[in-house]
């Protein structure tokens, strides 16, 4: 992008009197009239404040959401595991065993993701001056390795059983807690995700990933004693194998979108909505690059806007106030974003020359305001 740097970040630490002044600080920040207009309902649906402390608070109560779901759905499979630990004692069904090692294993894949959430309520240092929302994506990968894991174990014990038949007992007792099983895991599958997705957390999904493949698996031991009451053996490990296939798709979900998130991805639908707000700002002549993050499950922006060069410093950064303000109403889970304003300089002039020996320079202009 040609002209000169003016690079602000804002956190938010103006006089926005909210509750009586929304259209005055929305005028006074340069937005046209059908933006204005969108600024003021906001405003009268949804009051807020852009204080920082308002940011912690709100990063802290989408943990508390996600920390509220693990113990919840700890706790339900903690249940349907005792359940079927005691048919398995009554049965000695070996497919159940595994089933409820399995059940055990999703239910404490909530420890990493409940440590991730901790961690990320902790301020930023120096040192990670951008907190500890990464901590997620780390519990992320834990999750994924804990499917791939339970694909194999699904995978080994049914070939067991083809090689090495056996007869089950308590047939009854051991439907009933594959059952238990099957709608213990889809329940709290179902509540991880919805949570995950609202609060935008990558790993709290993929943990839910994780828990319908047991109960895909749990279902396999149901249709596997069923086969067995007709005679035929071979029943439960072909089940198994089919529900393995099913394991290892989840698994396919549940690491591309732990990987996206680790590749900095993001919707594209995001960044096509911030262009449209920033081009709408009045005073914007321009956008250059615009980028953007997810740090634990929230997003974070950078974006390079042009403006007249006869602007002063105090104009530009108002400016900047009211592109990143705009970007925080318009895109859903931005918590904050850099705007760097830049001039269009008169011709042959470039004042990013000075840093043309460094590699990328910044781009040019790729749509008017």
């Amino acid at each position: 992008m040609e002209g000169n740097r003016h690079t602000h970040t804002h956190d938010h630490h103006h006089d926005h009197d909210h509750g009586r002044g929304s259209a005055q600080t929305a005028h006074r920040h340069g937005l046209s009239l059908p933006a204005r207009l969108r600024h003021q309902l906001a405003h009268l649906v949804a009051p807020h404040s852009h204080e920082a402390v308002d940011k912690v608070d709100a990063a802290m109560e989408t943990s508390r959401e996600g920390m509220r779901t693990l113990w919840i759905s700890l706790a339900i499979l903690g249940i349907t595991t005792v359940v079927q630990a005691v048919i398995v004692a009554l049965s000695g069904s070996v497919a159940l065993l595994g089933d409820t090692i399995h059940n055990a294993a999703d239910a404490l894949t909530a420890i990493p993701l409940g440590i991730a959430f901790v961690l990320g309520r902790r301020a930023a240092n120096r040192r990670y001056t951008y907190g500890y929302g990464r901590a997620e994506d780390l519990a992320g990968i834990l999750i994924v390795a804990t499917i791939a894991a339970s694909a194999a174990l699904a995978a080994w014990v049914a070939v067991d059983r083809l090689m090495n038949p056996r007869d089950i007992t308590h047939l009854w007792a051991v439907s009933a807690a594959a059952l238990t099983g099957f709608v213990g895991n889809e329940w709290v599958a179902r509540y991880r995700i919805r949570t995950g997705r609202k609060i935008g957390s990558a790993a709290l999904v993929a943990d839910g990933l994780h828990a319908r493949t047991d109960g895909f698996t749990s279902l396999a031991v149901l249709l596997g004693a069923g086969g067995a009451a007709v005679g035929w053996q071979a029943a439960d490990p072909v089940v198994g194998l089919l529900i393995t296939a099913a394991i290892l798709l989840v698994l396919k979900d549940a690491a591309r979108e732990v990987y996206r998130r680790l590749m900095d991805s993001v919707d594209p639908a995001l960044v096509t909505t911030a262009e449209q707000t920033l081009r709408g700002v009045q005073g914007v002549r321009g956008i250059g690059p615009l980028r953007m993050r997810w740090i634990g499950h929230a997003l974070r922006a950078e974006a390079d806007i042009v403006v007249d060069a006869h602007l002063t410093v105090v104009e530009a950064h108002e400016l900047a106030v009211a592109a990143e303000h705009a970007l925080i109403h318009a895109v859903p889970r931005l918590t904050a974003a850099t705007v760097h304003t830049d001039y269009l300089p008169a011709p042959g002039h470039d004042p990013h020359q000075a840093l043309a020996h460094h590699g990328d320079r910044p781009a040019g202009v790729v749509s008017g305001g």
